[in-house]
């Protein structure tokens, strides 16, 4: 004969059943108990001096009391398991609720006079007796079930509202990336057009530098594109992508753009969400930079600090803060998008840099990405290459 799983059905009334029956419910029965025979015990044995005898049928009283609670609670779990995926009214299931405790009481009752009186039975049943114990007990065991009952509901009801919680924050991190996919998909328009512009220009006046401008172009939209379909990316890329873009920038500002980007080789493959350090950058050259004549610098850092967290710092030594002071969309949804991917680890901060200008912060946990492309700096060395042949 060989061995098939069980039917899911049962699978699920055996799982029903241990959330019935489980210890933590055994050991509540059991202080349920103690305390209900030391209650008896301290009115039946007031007048006794004997702490033998009064410890030993605490005890005993104990012992019964315990029968007769897990008598009800093994039937208790028994009902829930016959419950489960049935559609019965309420007041039905409570009436199967209601027999199972006085079949329990029952059982409890015919248990505890088997064990005082086995094997002989010499003590005939006193029904008196048998008729108090299962009246009393189903009442407590009746007012037990029902907290049970409750307790499971709630407990029901705080799992299905985690899990929609859960659910919901699914969503919203995933229209925030559908979102974003939309707009890393659209390359401002007008980015592109003045650039193709400055090159024709270029190309009539000074080929050379036309040359360069059309190569850093490309460079730009071999990093910028591959990036756009994806959730996630590498910091090197992510600094190509700024170079490149600051690279063209610089030759339509001329000495009016100055920039540094220091990062260790080590951090290139340190997992950075798309276009935060390209939002940073632009956010610090067109608030910071271009209103002034004169232009300025613009620093880009990466890297590493205690706590195993990625820091990345954009400086900028511009007019500073004006107007609304770091409240713009393009720093709020990546503050929002920095919160749905890491949480409370990961933050995004801005303070006035001295002398003058804006220091943009971000620091997140510090995770490798594996498996991306290679680098496209690559690219970009062979595009320059079939550019200058």
């Amino acid at each position: 004969m060989t061995y098939q799983d069980p039917p899911a059905a049962a699978v699920s009334r055996w799982a029903v059943f241990r959330r019935v029956v489980n210890l933590p419910h055994v050991a509540a029965v059991f202080y349920f108990a103690f305390v209900f025979a030391l209650s008896r015990i301290i009115a039946w044995q007031a007048a006794t001096s004997d702490v033998s005898q009064w410890t030993f049928e605490l005890a005993r009283y104990t012992r019964q009391s315990m029968i007769s609670g897990l008598s009800i609670l093994a039937c208790a779990g028994l009902a829930e398991a016959w419950l489960a995926g049935r559609a019965l009214r309420p007041r039905t299931a409570w009436g199967v609720r209601g027999g199972a405790v006085a079949v329990g009481t029952v059982v409890g009752a015919a248990l505890r006079y088997t064990v005082v009186y086995a094997p002989d039975f010499k003590e005939p049943l006193e029904w008196s007796w048998a008729a108090y114990t299962t009246s009393l007990w189903w009442l407590l065991g009746c007012s037990g079930y029902g907290l049970l009952h409750l307790s499971q509901v709630e407990r029901a009801t705080r799992e299905r509202l985690a899990l929609a919680r859960q659910a919901r924050e699914v969503l919203a991190a995933q229209q925030m990336e559908a979102e974003l996919s939309a707009l890393q998909a659209q390359i401002e328009p007008h980015f592109l057009f003045n650039t193709l512009a400055n090159v024709k220009r270029l190309y009539d006046v000074a080929p050379g530098r036309g040359r360069d401008m059309l190569a850093s172009l490309i460079a730009y939209l071999q990093t910028a594109l591959p990036g756009m379909r994806r959730q996630h990316a590498c910091l090197g890329d992510e600094l190509d992508r700024v170079q490149h873009y600051l690279a063209i920038l610089q030759m339509r500002m001329g000495e009016r753009l100055r920039f540094d980007i220091t990062a260790a080789p080590a951090l290139r493959d340190a997992e950075m969400p798309p276009m935060v350090v390209a939002t940073l950058v632009e956010n610090a050259i067109k608030h910071g930079l271009s209103p002034l004549p004169e232009g300025g610098r613009l620093w880009v850092t990466a890297m590493e600090t205690a706590g195993n967290k990625l820091l990345v710092d954009v400086r900028d030594d511009g007019q500073g803060f004006v107007g609304a002071g770091g409240s713009g969309v393009g720093l709020a949804n990546t503050r929002a998008r920095l919160l749905a991917l890491y949480g409370q680890q990961a933050y995004l901060a801005l303070e006035a840099a001295a002398p003058r200008g804006v220091l943009a912060r971000v620091c997140l946990p510090l995770r490798r990405v594996s498996g991306m492309d290679p680098p496209s700096w690559r690219q970009a060395e062979s595009t320059e290459e079939a550019l200058t042949s």
